[in-house]
């Protein structure tokens, strides 16, 4: 039995290696070019995010929660918290997390109209 947990946790580390540490986003015609990421657990993942649109953007990254309290605020530009990251037209930012719980988190642009348009994605977090 103890055999069979070793072989499980070690089928598990390996899969969470091989998953991407640096992920890179693109935005064209305010759409992300990927909106299914799988990330693994525990580890610094860095996000370059590539803004081509001549327009503002922006690339929220949480939970439903966080989400809700975005689509009601205020904030016009946001600044150092790594997940929150302004675009500006025409520019490239980067931005590193570690995410600590396995599960879906959205990523999502709350401009007015662009979460509707489909600026919306999916990271996965795998253990």
């Amino acid at each position: 039995m103890a055999l069979a947990a070793l072989a499980a946790s070690a089928c598990t580390t390996a899969s969470a290696t091989q998953l991407p540490t640096h992920v890179a986003i693109r935005v064209h015609y305010s759409h992300f070019d990927q909106t299914k990421i799988d990330v693994p657990m525990g580890v610094p993942i860095t996000f370059t995010l590539v803004n081509d649109d001549p327009i503002d953007h922006e690339w929220l990254i949480g939970d439903e929660a966080f989400h809700a309290r975005h689509r009601a605020g205020t904030e016009a530009v946001h600044g150092d918290r790594p997940n929150e990251v302004s675009l500006p037209p025409l520019s490239v930012k980067t931005t590193t997390i570690t995410f600590d719980k396995p599960g879906p988190l959205t990523f999502i642009c709350h401009f007015p109209q662009h979460e509707a348009y489909g600026m919306v994605g999916v990271v996965m977090v795998k253990p």
